[in-house]
């Protein structure tokens, strides 16, 4: 019987698909991505199921878009009894093993996983507080004028979680004695997410290297008012060039500090021996606009916050070429992973298995894909549909955003009101709301809402053990750092 692969992979929080050198960035260095892309397939039209931590990560894991799973937003929990790709693995035989970040909400903070070699990042408790970072730069990890504005030089329990998540896969690999069993290890980091605060070696190289995002004349003028209310209640409106140049070279230098994590893990899965029977996959949750059409951060369908990098490395595939016209999602990671491992997904999940593009093959597969997001600081529930080169946004309550990325891979010519596109809008309209309805999101959220008050409330009154949470050892925030 052939072995079965070991898999390895990595995904990291927060990072835009084309801040890569192998996706064409010329200033970031990405040297270790960069290696995975010349060894493998790179996807250059794969989406996120949720541009938000939650609900894309729990997609990632059960195959479900979060309509289907019920996690919407950052406070929902992924029930116990729904299956995950790490309980396909388990039962097919191999060891599962997550260490780092999978933002699991609640007390299971495994849904299949084997091992967990580091704990969770944030609260496994709705109510608990941050363990990673002090309150002067927690406020700076959500989506308020302050993740913009607090930038530099400096270090964070951000960046010590992922290189504690680095340094456990190292010893897992150099450790790993069970050659009859194969291993599904999951690197879950933090990186790039805001705080962007990055090492001052990371800094001074990109401080005067980043430059402004384009944008063409009177675009602000043209947005979607959708769009324009997710700017302004964000307060970010009026930022001025130095504080965008400042935030961009911080992002830029926590990409490449990512990226290192990156080598630390790969250089120690060849040095392991395991290598020649390791598949090895590098993605993310979901994008940062990183300033692009004046945004930042996720919670939108542009490209940058949407979209996501997707590397698949195999063994003895080296030169491939990445079949970059084909759409897929995060949500069909699993099933791909599940099929390649020879195990079985589970029943009536959305992923599909993209096994097939891998070899050059998949005629047949459909380009159409999904993303969802509940009601957000006064932004309605929407929803995305991309399909061949056309993306479709529903917002609940306004006219749909229309896109054509072959014509416009910059997402400048808004459709969704010319007639001369009726007929496409009008489908993929249809199509973006079948089985899905804004309202329903919108009153499940308010009731969880009231949930997670109560539950914060108990854990206000008593206080149980959060050991499974990871805190920043000593030292680790140092910020600014002259």
């Amino acid at each position: 019987m052939e072995q079965a692969p070991n898999i390895l992979i990595l995904i990291s929080d927060q990072h835009h698909p084309r801040v890569m050198g192998c996706a064409g960035d010329d200033v970031v260095r990405t040297p270790h991505m960069d290696r995975l892309a010349q060894a493998g397939v790179r996807f250059d039209s794969c989406y996120c199921p949720a541009p938000l931590c939650v609900p894309s990560r729990m997609s990632f894991m059960s195959g479900l878009y979060p309509s289907r799973s019920r996690v919407w937003s950052n406070s929902c929990i992924l029930g116990s009894g729904i299956p995950t790709f790490a309980h396909g693995l388990g039962t097919a035989g191999y060891e599962t093993v997550l260490a780092g970040r999978m933002h699991f909400v609640g007390p299971d903070q495994r849904h299949g996983f084997e091992h967990r070699l580091v704990g969770a990042l944030t609260a496994v408790y709705p109510g608990a507080p941050l363990k990673a970072l002090p309150r002067e730069l927690w406020v700076a990890t959500g989506q308020s004028r302050a993740a913009v504005t607090t930038a530099g030089p400096g270090r964070t329990g951000y960046q010590a979680y992922d290189e504690a998540v680095a340094e456990a896969c190292e010893h897992f690999l150099q450790s790993h004695r069970a050659p009859e069993r194969p291993f599904c290890l999951v690197a879950g980091f933090v990186l790039p997410h805001c705080p962007f605060v990055c090492r001052k070696e990371d800094w001074d190289y990109y401080i005067n290297r980043v430059t402004l995002p384009h944008i063409p004349e009177g675009h602000f003028d043209r947005l979607h008012p959708a769009v324009q209310l997710w700017r302004s209640n964000r307060g970010v409106e009026d930022l001025c060039e130095d504080e965008i140049l400042r935030a961009r070279a911080g992002y830029y230098g926590l990409v490449t500090h990512l990226d290192r994590q990156i080598g630390r893990i790969t250089e120690a899965l060849n040095a392991s021996g395991l290598a020649d029977n390791t598949i090895v996959i590098y993605t993310s949750d979901h994008g940062e606009m990183a300033g692009e059409h004046g945004m930042w951060w996720k919670s939108s369908f542009y490209e940058g916050s949407a979209g996501i990098p997707l590397i698949v490395s195999r063994p003895g595939q080296e030169g491939v070429a990445a079949p970059s016209g084909r759409v897929v999602n995060l949500v069909d990671v699993g099933p791909t992973v599940l099929d390649m491992a020879g195990a079985d997904s589970p029943e009536g999940i959305d992923g599909r298995s993209f096994a097939a593009l891998l070899d050059g093959r998949g005629n047949d597969w459909l380009d159409e894909t999904f993303s969802e997001h509940g009601p957000s600081m006064g932004v309605p529930a929407c929803r995305m549909i991309r399909r061949g080169p056309w993306k479709l946004t529903h917002y609940e309550g306004y006219r749909p955003q229309l896109f054509n990325l072959e014509d416009d891979p910059g997402e400048w010519h808004d459709l969704g009101e010319d007639p001369a596109h009726q007929e496409i809008r009008e489908q993929l309209h249809t199509r973006v709301l079948d089985g899905w309805s804004g309202r329903r999101v919108t009153k499940a959220l308010e009731r969880r809402a009231r949930e997670w008050d109560l539950q914060a409330s108990w854990f206000a009154r008593v206080q149980p053990d959060c050991r499974e949470q990871w805190a920043a050892p000593p030292g680790a925030n140092v910020f600014p750092e002259e």
